[in-house]
This record gives C-alpha cells, structure tokens and sequence, in this order.
C-alpha cells in the first residue's frame, strides 16, 4: 500500500508499489531504485505496454487458438485476457497517481 503523499517513508512505499507493477528486471537497474520518479515512467509505459498485448490478445484468440484447442477453453483464455485488461486498467490509474503525486501534484479530495 502506498502511503499518502508528505507521510513518513510515502516515497519508499510508492517505489515498492511501482517496482511490483514492473518486470521482476527493473530491480536491477540502480537508476529506478535511486530516482522514484524516473520508475514512476517506467512503470507506466511498462502497464501500458501489457494492456497493448492484452488488446492484442483478445483481438487473436479465437483464430489463434480455436484449431489447437477446443472453443470453451478459447472462451477461458478470452475471459482471463479480459480480467487481466481490466486489472491493468485498474493498475494504469493507480501508477497514474502514484507518478502525479512523485511530479508534486496536491490532490484534493472530493465528496
């Protein structure tokens, strides 16, 4: 969990969420460690890259894997790429945030 923004250690618990929205990969370079803002932009192209080929996915199910498999498991395949595009959507708002708050936007809350 991310930590509101000015509360001790929020920048830690930010990279810690960013980090996890990565490719296991991105722990090895010191520059996204160092520099929260920078992982920041990488998570977001990185999420957005996934909702592409999750798009990608869906879009090539049934002709890709209807002759291999039978069609209720093409539909099982089409309805985790559909869970998967709506979890990466979910996740592309919350490094969206994430990334505004690092770039010091205030947010106000709203009733």
């Amino acid at each position: 969990m991310v930590r509101a923004p000015g509360a001790a250690d929020w920048e830690l618990t930010a990279s810690a969420f960013l980090l996890d929205c990565c490719p296991p990969e991105f722990r090895l370079y010191p520059v996204l460690r160092r520099h929260p803002v920078v992982l920041a932009r990488f998570a977001v192209r990185s999420v957005e890259a996934q909702a592409k080929a999750v798009e990608a996915g869906l879009a090539e199910a049934r002709t890709d894997l209807g002759r291999f498999v039978p069609l209720e498991v093409v539909e099982q395949a089409i309805d985790a790429w559909q869970r998967q595009g709506a979890l990466l959507l979910r996740t592309r708002r919350a490094v969206d945030l994430v990334e505004r708050a690092l770039r010091g936007e205030d947010f106000v809350p709203t009733m």
